[in-house]
């Protein structure tokens, strides 16, 4: 009997053991249950905690997230952050593009009709006839006045050799070559016939030489002021004629297939509503800025009755074939240094970025070479702060280690 109830009381404790793995066993499943689980607030996603509640931030109510259940290469965002943020989609579809290419530009000083007026001579600046930036200068106005010794010494030796032709018997002396020597001389420093003239004239000398502008243009340097010395080849002013300028405008590296050298363009003026000229693509700058993605465009055009000034914005429009096309709002596109992307859309509110290759810009759409397909439905307003969001979440940007 003494052996019947001790194996009775083996098997009961055995019977409470078991059952209390089965019971360890079950709360360390539903804990792995629970681990997989934490809460966020959907304004304030960076909140993360492993029990419901209320956001330490705002006080709204915490919403249950599956971890695992997000794609790392995905966004995922709540009804109030989509309607916040102005996030709004759009299936791509194709649509004729490409009738006409516009580019921003403005307008610039032709640089082959810039002329600097330099002094010939060492001396002190001791009158300024123009004192303005701006001020127009007509070939032959007085410019400037100067004290210099040494055309003064010159000046003197030609009127000492003219004086001496006269008086000494000139078969022992050829006094020709001394004066055509000493006249060369003062040619070379800047004087016109008719000063060297005056001076056979007169007879005499003054110790002030007046200079005279070689060109007409608009003064757009003045480097020096009354009173000032300047060394010889030193810059006085720098004449710009206007007659014609450059409209100069921004293009994209992906526009330049679409861009033919020597084509035509129209140029449209936003402050003078209704004037129009034709010029001709004259340079398309070779090298690209790698950060922007942009060159530069010039286009050569007249201004006949000066109403174009430098620094004027201007629209530069070029023609061509249209073509049916992919294509989205420009908005929609993000441009960085690495490239260009998209941001689609998937089910679930989620949204994942792809890398696209662009082409013609017309207007406001922009034509999508690559990276999409008709009935891809496309963020086309927000873009920019999914990518903020993405950026916060992931801290990555979403287009690293893309390729096309």
């Amino acid at each position: 009997m003494k052996k019947l109830f001790i194996a009775i009381g083996l098997m009961l404790v055995l019977i409470a053991c078991k059952n209390n793995n089965t019971k360890n066993t079950d709360h360390a499943a539903h804990n792995m249950v629970m681990n997989d689980i934490y809460y966020t607030c959907s304004m304030h996603p960076q909140v993360m905690l492993d029990k419901p509640g209320n956001c330490p931030i705002c006080g709204m109510k915490l919403i249950e997230v599956k971890k695992g259940a997000e794609d790392n290469s995905e966004v995922k965002l709540t009804d109030e952050q989509i309607k916040l943020g102005n996030i709004t989609t759009d299936t791509i579809r194709n649509e004729a593009i490409g009738d006409q290419i516009v580019l921003t530009a403005a307008l610039n000083i032709d640089q082959r009709k810039i002329n600097a007026v330099s002094a010939r001579v060492m001396g002190r600046i001791e009158r300024l006839y123009f004192k303005n930036l701006g001020d127009y200068v007509k070939k032959g106005d007085k410019l400037f006045d100067i004290y210099s010794e040494e055309l003064n010494d010159a000046k003197q030796e030609y009127l000492l050799a003219l004086y001496k032709q006269k008086t000494i018997d000139t078969s022992l002396i050829n006094f020709s070559t001394i004066i055509k020597s000493a006249k060369n001389k003062l040619l070379l420093w800047g004087l016109s016939e008719n000063q060297i003239k005056e001076i056979a004239v007169q007879k005499s000398t003054t110790r002030i030489t007046t200079f005279y502008s070689p060109t007409s243009g608009y003064i757009t340097t003045l480097d020096i002021k009354e009173g000032e010395y300047v060394q010889e080849g030193g810059t006085i002013v720098r004449l710009s004629d206007l007659s014609t300028l450059w409209a100069e405008a921004q293009v994209y590296s992906s526009q330049l297939s679409q861009i033919a050298m020597n084509a035509t363009a129209n140029i449209q003026f936003p402050d003078l509503p209704g004037k129009e000229v034709n010029g001709t693509i004259e340079f398309v700058n070779p090298e690209i800025n790698p950060q922007t993605r942009i060159t530069l465009l010039r286009v050569t055009i007249p201004n006949t009755q000066n109403l174009l000034k430098p620094g004027m914005p201007a629209y530069v429009i070029l023609k061509e074939k249209k073509v049916s096309t992919l294509t989205l709002p420009s908005d929609a596109v993000l441009r960085s240094k690495t490239g260009t992307s998209v941001w689609i859309q998937t089910p679930n509110h989620a949204f994942k970025n792809r890398m696209v290759e662009v082409g013609v810009q017309d207007g406001e759409r922009i034509q999508i070479k690559s990276g999409l397909h008709a009935g891809d439905v496309v963020v086309i307003t927000g873009a920019y702060l999914i990518n903020s969001e993405f950026i916060f979440k992931k801290g990555a940007n979403p287009m690293a280690g893309m390729k096309m």
